[in-house]
């Protein structure tokens, strides 16, 4: 696959980046790249910068330095809005639904940028055809579903703007195992049949891994690993850091996850 950054399967492209939170500086020299159709995980502990990196691509934080190219276009001093209709979309951590209105309300609120209402009413069937849960509950105010529920309407309301791709933060941030099984199996369904191109941010990193094609591990705002989804996977320290996998587990821990990627 192509790596030049014109190239249409380049979706994402950023190069030495760098954040700040005041005088903090939380993204240190960052560069990534997510080509089209992928879902790229990254992974770390509390603290190493992931949510700063999502919320720099989104524009909801300006970066000091280096750039971020959209399909080989600068977009890093835009604003989050121009970024949406660039088709980056952003579900934040703690998913930030609107809690006062219905479900049906808020899955409208994320076409906000589209004007083709034929197209909007496809999508919106197109998303309780996912989360068929939220159909039923649609004329429910949001703030009244359950943590999974809540989850299952950001990212639908992420779809109604159309993304290129979709920035998700911690997806399995309070949700039971059973609930976060559930949540990436449906990601992992709409990268391959709406072609949703995915970037997420994890602590759990065996469902991350499980579900992506790709990663990189992020600690103190750097970027100190990448490879495939499957070598990181098969990797000891990322297994005795981040799966708890001892070292006289590892060489077991690799057999079982030569095994895995049952939901693709």
């Amino acid at each position: 696959m192509s790596t030049d950054a014109t190239s249409p399967n380049v979706v994402l492209q950023i190069d030495n980046l760098e954040s700040y939170y005041g005088p903090i500086m939380a993204i240190r020299g960052v560069s990534l790249k997510v080509f089209e159709g992928q879902i790229v995980t990254v992974l770390g502990a509390n603290g190493a910068g992931k949510t700063t990196l999502l919320k720099t691509i989104s524009g909801v934080m300006d970066p000091e330095k280096g750039n971020i190219k959209m399909a080989g276009a600068d977009i890093q001093h835009l604003e989050p809005d121009a970024i949406v209709r660039r088709g980056i979309v952003h579900v934040p951590e703690g998913r930030e639904i609107f809690p006062l209105m219905t479900v049906a309300e808020n899955i409208a609120m994320g076409a906000y940028t589209r004007k083709d209402r034929s197209g909007i009413s496809d999508d919106e069937e197109m998303v309780y055809s996912y989360f068929p849960i939220l159909k039923d509950r649609r004329d429910q105010r949001a703030g009244t579903l359950s943590g999974g529920q809540q989850q299952m309407l950001a990212i639908g309301r992420g779809l109604m703007s159309h993304p290129k791709l979709m920035l998700l933060d911690e997806p399995s941030l309070g949700l039971s195992p059973l609930l976060t099984q559930e949540i990436f199996e449906i990601i992992v369904r709409l990268n391959k049949e709406q072609k949703v191109t995915m970037m997420l941010v994890e602590q759990n990193a065996k469902v991350a891994l499980d579900a992506a094609d790709y990663g990189y591990v992020m600690e103190l705002g750097r970027i100190v690993m990448n490879d495939s989804a499957d070598v990181l996977a098969a990797s000891k320290d990322i297994q005795e850091f981040y799966l708890g996998v001892s070292q006289d587990e590892n060489q077991r821990g690799q057999r079982r996850w030569k095994q895995r990627k049952t939901w693709r």
